[in-house]
């Protein structure tokens, strides 16, 4: 019996809030965007992981078909900004403002965005393109 697209995002969210890394995750959110192209958010989480990865130019991809499909979520344009800087691509600056202007109106996303640079930070302490992005919208 196949897992529900749901199911199967859930579960990966799971795994990764208990700790495990990003090389074992990545097959689990290409599965979902495979089977559910247009869910940003499954997007966005496979983004981030790509960046745990070190593979900016996946990470960049995953990225921008996640803010395309959502324009409107922060996290989706944070992990695009981190993703430009890490591939040395101009236009990084449009999308910290949208970012910036985001979460000014809603500060559950500010929250969550915050949480989330935390995380990477934690999980890669010397991420040097996370940790300007975090200054320039929470500084």
């Amino acid at each position: 019996m196949t897992q529900t697209i749901e199911s199967l995002f859930d579960q990966g969210v799971e795994r990764y809030k208990a700790g495990e890394g990003p090389d074992t995750l990545i097959p689990v959110f290409k599965e979902v965007c495979d089977r559910a192209p247009k869910s940003s958010a499954a997007w966005t989480c496979l983004a981030w992981l790509y960046l745990l990865a070190d593979k900016p130019s996946k990470a960049y991809e995953a990225a921008q078909k996640a803010v395309k499909l959502n324009p409107q979520d922060p996290q989706a344009r944070v992990n695009l900004s981190v993703a430009m800087l890490e591939a040395g691509k101009k236009g990084v600056r449009q999308h910290i403002e949208v970012s910036q202007q985001i979460i000014l109106v809603a500060p559950e996303l500010r929250e969550e965005v915050q949480q989330n640079i935390q995380d990477g930070l934690n999980r890669k302490p010397e991420w040097a393109s996370l940790a300007r992005v975090q200054a320039w919208l929470f500084e």
